[in-house]
């Protein structure tokens, strides 16, 4: 490793990480991590590990990361919508030139049906979204 650690550690988990303080200032100078609180992502919660409470400091450095975490999360998730539009295109590209009569038979009820799902959330988001501009607008 080179350079300095950082004084704390967050261990990603699904929902949220396990945060840990990061010490190397030891006499076997070997990293210690204590995790000192869990993190939940989706509602905010902060839960401190053990008894101890949290210090401002450590809440502090918890608080901005969850900032930037959600951030992330929210810049991915519309990354991955726009792979999604890229895989709709590969998969018609596919459908017109490569698939057999087998192949179509597995995926055509499925993909149609996700389609159709997908249209439909789609046309009433849009109808919702020009009701409140035209509201708006009056």
């Amino acid at each position: 490793m080179s350079g300095e650690l950082p004084p704390f550690y967050f261990r990603i988990k699904e929902n949220g990480a396990a945060v840990f303080r990061v010490d190397t200032e030891n006499r076997q100078r070997r990293i210690e991590m204590e995790q000192i609180a869990t993190v939940n992502v989706n509602n905010g919660n902060v839960r401190p590990q053990g008894d101890r409470p949290l210090a401002a400091d450590e809440q502090a450095v918890i608080d901005d990361w969850l900032a930037r975490r959600r951030e992330m999360l929210a810049r991915r998730e519309v990354d991955d919508i726009h792979r999604a539009i890229d895989h709709l295109n590969l998969t018609a590209q596919w459908v017109q030139a490569r698939a057999n009569d087998a192949d179509l038979e597995e995926v055509t009820d499925a993909l149609l049906l996700a389609m159709h799902d997908l249209r439909t959330v789609l046309v009433r988001k849009k109808a919702e979204r020009l009701t409140k501009g035209q509201d708006a607008a009056e």
